[in-house]
């Protein structure tokens, strides 16, 4: 099943669906030297795979599977058609720069939420070398191949995430061999319980989803901003409680790299309504303070 869509000049789909990707073996992304994306996702209709590639000025999508034609109807805006740049003003020179360099930035909505939610959980007080670890494992073991041709090498190969059955039906040893703790492992297993309640909360508005999501214990702000990012494109969804985003946006907006959360949020209160579209330009202007400390260390809490 084919579909077409022309985006708006100027448009980067790297950067657009770059969020999605849980790092570079990311068993559910791909994107490839000719430009193209592919997503494998576990739709309402059934597990389906998307190719999505920009040739010129049109967007061309392919999709496979049960959810094909789910994902054909709802890949404009996976892509950022519903988001609104223009809403966006620059008060910072950083920040005015960031956007002139990287115009095409437009934030995606998947209109799904365990497929983030599930992730995000794993990355909870953990390194993202330990939580992409535990995400590949995972879904590898438990997931199935996703439908449609094979993209690359056999061994690239994508898959499907698990259902939320099969999420429950994990063993307690196959999430501690994966690396997670049974913190984490608790609160998926509480999320997938209730995975039809979650998913509605794709169609609410950002603050009456992100309250639902954190009904569950083990889900807080940090957790639920990281969804609500991606599941329904959210532009003034901070991430809170981050261990080095207060640091990285005091230090682009005001010099000081001790900021916590209280501070981050006062400089980010210019931008309400898009501060997540504000931070994510700061991220790519690419001004971090210099490492003071050592890197947190990577723990397997399997070998134990």
């Amino acid at each position: 099943m084919r579909r077409q869509w022309t985006p708006p000049d100027p448009y980067d789909l790297g950067l657009v669906l770059g969020p999605l990707r849980r790092g570079p073996a990311d068993p559910t992304f791909r994107a490839y030297p000719d430009g193209s994306v592919w997503r494998a996702s576990r739709t309402p209709a059934g597990p389906g795979t998307l190719r999505v590639v920009r040739r010129g000025g049109v967007v061309e999508a392919e999709a496979w599977g049960e959810g094909a034609a789910w994902m054909l109807e709802q890949f404009p805006e996976l892509l950022g058609a519903g988001d609104d740049p223009d809403a966006f003003v620059p008060r910072h020179r950083l920040v005015v720069e960031a956007q002139r360099r990287r115009p095409g930035l437009r934030l995606c909505r998947t209109g799904l939420v365990l497929e983030s939610l599930i992730p995000s959980v794993l990355e909870q007080k953990v390194t993202t070398v330990e939580a992409y670890r535990a995400w590949r494992i995972l879904v590898r073991g438990h997931g199935e191949p996703a439908p449609g041709p094979t993209p690359g090498l056999a061994h690239e190969r994508l898959y499907v995430m698990p259902d939320a059955r099969t999420w429950a039906m994990i063993p307690s040893w196959e999430w501690h061999k994966a690396g997670v703790d049974a913190k984490r492992s608790s609160t998926i297993l509480r999320a997938v319980r209730v995975a039809r309640r979650m998913e509605e909360a794709a169609a609410m508005e950002p603050e009456r989803a992100a309250a639902r999501l954190e009904l569950i214990p083990g889900i807080g702000p940090w957790t639920a901003a990281e969804v609500v990012q991606r599941s329904n494109g959210a532009p003034d969804a901070v991430t809170v409680g981050d261990l080095h985003l207060p640091g990285i946006i005091g230090h682009a907006l005001a010099d000081d790299r001790d900021a916590d959360d209280a501070a981050m949020l006062e400089l980010l209160a210019p931008y309400a309504g898009q501060r997540h579209r504000a931070t994510r330009l700061i991220l790519l202007s690419g001004r971090t303070p210099a490492r003071r400390a050592p890197r947190m260390e990577v723990r397997n809490i399997a070998r134990l």
